[in-house]
């Protein structure tokens, strides 16, 4: 019976909560660049003076900070440098265009689906921040609170 539940729990796999971390780093950042960012950033000077204003500051400018937290948030995030300022500007931009652009809907022909499961990943990110396997890490100094909340 213990081998049997040994095995459910799947115990023969290592647990790293560092390594999670890198996977989840480079799953959201790498994704996020390659499917999202890069066509933004490419194709700037065409889509800028049209790209939508959800906040009111410039089309252009709601691009550069779009292309900023797709591209140059991914990039830090992937590095594991300055992690949680890239997991806050992406968790930002994220959540302009599923609260905003999205209204907060997951279903339906203007879904916000994807931004939603991309703010998961980067307020996950933000509140555990880079883990030892960054740049932020320098080879495992990560710092952190104690279990108890005491400093």
């Amino acid at each position: 019976m213990n081998k049997i539940v040994s095995f459910l729990r799947l115990e023969f796999l290592p647990s790293s909560t560092d390594l999670a971390l890198l996977v989840l780093r480079v799953w959201i950042g790498g994704s996020m660049l390659v499917l999202h960012g890069w066509d933004k950033l490419a194709g700037f000077k065409q889509m800028a003076s049209s790209f939508q204003d959800p906040l009111g500051v410039g089309h252009t400018t709601s691009a550069a900070l779009a292309v900023f937290g797709e591209v140059g948030c991914s990039i830090l995030l992937i590095l594991g440098l300055f992690t949680r300022f890239a997991a806050l500007g992406g968790a930002i931009t994220m959540g302009v265009a599923y609260f905003i652009v999205h209204k907060a809907n997951l279903t339906g022909s203007n879904s916000g689906e994807m931004s939603y499961l991309y703010l998961a990943g980067y307020v996950t990110i933000l509140l555990a921040g880079s883990g030892r396997y960054a740049l932020d890490g320098k080879g495992g100094s990560r710092k952190s609170a104690p279990a108890s909340g005491k400093k």
